[in-house]
C-alpha cells in the first residue's frame, strides 16, 4: 500500500475544528435547557488554544468562560476576551487587584482569600465580584462546612461595606464521572444545605453552580443557574462510564498529525529505538514519527499507541522517545511525509484519544491537555458561521478576515 505526501510540508500539527466546538457547545447547552454554560479554557483549553477556543464558545452562546489560574483569565482579557469570566485557583499575593479591574469574577474559599480580595478592592476602589466555594466533598479547594457560616457572614459584611459583590455559591463534584456512585446525592445534599443556609443570610447570587462536564451530561438535577463544561466542550467522554461523545451528539475537536520523516527496509532481528524493547518479527519497514513526549506523546504508551499510517492502524514499536518514535509497517510502505494520523475523531478509520488514554493508561484529558506548544495549531472552520480565516498578530479575530464563501472549510496556523 502506497501513499502521496501531503501538500503542504509540517512536522506535527494539531488541527482544531472550531465549528465542531462551537456545535458541541450548542449541543450541551440544549442538554442543560435553563441554565446558561460556562467555557471552561483552563491549561490553555485542555490544549486546544484559549483565545480561539473562547471566542469560538462565545459565538455559539457560551454565557461565562472558566479558567484556573487569574493568569489564564487576565490573558484573555488581555486578547480582547469580553463578557462574563471566573477563575478559581488562587494563591496568597495573587493578582487580585488585577482581577477585579478587569472584571473577572474571583472565587474564595477561605477567610484568607477574602481578606486579600477585598483589600485589593479597596484599593482598587471598586467591589470585587467574589464567587463563594464549598467543599462538598471533594476535599480538594473550596470552605469546609464547619468554616461555612463564618465565610458567609464575613462575605456579606464585606458587601455591606462596598467591598464585594457575592455573585456566586459553587462546587464541584468528585465522582460524577461514575454514574450512581453514592458521593453523587451526598454532595448533591451538601451543595443545598451550603445554598439555603448562605441565602437565609441574605446572599443573593447571580448564580449558583457545581454541574461539570459529566454532571452536565448526565445529571439535569445538578444544573442550578451555570454548568461548567470543561472536556465535554472539546468533543472527549468525560470516562467510558458516562458513555462516547456521539452518544450525546459531540465531537471530538482536535485532530493530531505528523509527517512521516523517514521510511527503510530493516532485516529480522532488528532492534528498534532505545532499549531494542521491540525487535524487529521478520524482514520490514519502518516508518519514523517525528513527535515524542516533549510534545505530549506519552512515552507510557510505548509499544501500544495507535497511529493510523498507510491506511491501516500501527502501533509505536518500541519506546516513544523525546522527539519522535517508529512503526511497524509489515509489507506496507508509504513515501516520506505521507501522514501520520495519531487521533482524530475516529470516523474516519483513526485512533481517537480515548485510543491513546487506553494505550498509556490515564485518561483522554491527560491526553489532548500535554499536547506541546511544539505542536503547531491549525484553526479550521467553516466560513458559513464565523470568519476566521485571518488574524492579527496576536492571534484574535480580524472582523472581515477572509474565508471562503461558499462555505468550504477555511484553515490558519494562527496559534
Amino acid at each position: 500500500m502506497s501513499t502521496t505526501a501531503p501538500a503542504t510540508a509540517f512536522r506535527a500539527r494539531a488541527e482544531i475544528d472550531l465549528a465542531a466546538l462551537r456545535a458541541n457547545v450548542r449541543a450541551l447547552r440544549a442538554r442543560a435547557r435553563g441554565a446558561q454554560l460556562m467555557a471552561v479554557v483552563k491549561a490553555d483549553a485542555y490544549g486546544h488554544g484559549a483565545l480561539r477556543c473562547a471566542l469560538a464558545a462565545q459565538r455559539a452562546g457560551a454565557a461565562w468562560v472558566g479558567t484556573a489560574t487569574p493568569q489564564e483569565a487576565l490573558a484573555l482579557r488581555a486578547a480582547g476576551v469580553e463578557g462574563r469570566m471566573m477563575c478559581w485557583l488562587w494563591t496568597p499575593g495573587g493578582p487580585w487587584r488585577e482581577a477585579i479591574e478587569a472584571e473577572v469574577d474571583v472565587s474564595v474559599s477561605g477567610l484568607w482569600a477574602l481578606r486579600e480580595a477585598t483589600a485589593a478592592a479597596r484599593a482598587a476602589g471598586r467591589p470585587a465580584r467574589v464567587q463563594l466555594k464549598a467543599d462538598t466533598g471533594l476535599g480538594r479547594n473550596g470552605c469546609p462546612p464547619a468554616e461555612w457560616p463564618a465565610l458567609v457572614e464575613a462575605a456579606l459584611a464585606a458587601e455591606a461595606d462596598g467591598l464585594v459583590r457575592v455573585t456566586g455559591l459553587w462546587s464541584h463534584f468528585a465522582c460524577a464521572d461514575e454514574p450512581g456512585h453514592p458521593s453523587i446525592r451526598a454532595q448533591l445534599t451538601a451543595f443545598e444545605e451550603a445554598l439555603a443556609y448562605a441565602e437565609k443570610a441574605g446572599v443573593r447570587p447571580e448564580v449558583r453552580h457545581i454541574a461539570n462536564s459529566p454532571a452536565t451530561l448526565t445529571l439535569p438535577e445538578a444544573h442550578f443557574d451555570l454548568v461548567r463544561t470543561g472536556i465535554a466542550m472539546y468533543g472527549v467522554s468525560p470516562g467510558p462510564e458516562v458513555g462516547r461523545p456521539a452518544d450525546f451528539g459531540l465531537r471530538p475537536v482536535m485532530r493530531l498529525v505528523a509527517s512521516v520523516a523517514l521510511v527503510k527496509q530493516v532485516p529480522g532481528g532488528h532492534g528498534v529505538s532505545y532499549g531494542h524493547h521491540y525487535v524487529t518479527p521478520g524482514e520490514t519497514t519502518l516508518a519514523l514519527v517525528p513527535a515524542g513526549y516533549a510534545d505530549g506523546i506519552p512515552r507510557h504508551a510505548s509499544g501500544r499507541g495507535p497511529v493510523l499510517v498507510g491506511g491501516a492502524w500501527r502501533r509505536a514499536a518500541g519506546r516513544i522517545a523525546m522527539d519522535q518514535f517508529v512503526v511497524d509497517l509489515g509489507g506496507d510502505t508509504v513515501e516520506e511525509g505521507a501522514e501520520a494520523v495519531l487521533f482524530g475523531p475516529g470516523d474516519r478509520g483513526e485512533p481517537t484519544a480515548e485510543d491513546w488514554a487506553v494505550a498509556a493508561d490515564t485518561i483522554a484529558y491527560e491526553i489532548v491537555t500535554r499536547i506541546g506548544s511544539r505542536v503547531e495549531r491549525v484553526y479550521l472552520d467553516d466560513a458559513g458561521d464565523a470568519v476566521v480565516g485571518s488574524t492579527d498578530t496576536d492571534g484574535t479575530d480580524v472582523p472581515g478576515g477572509s474565508g471562503a464563501s461558499d462555505g468550504s472549510r477555511g484553515a490558519t496556523g494562527q496559534r
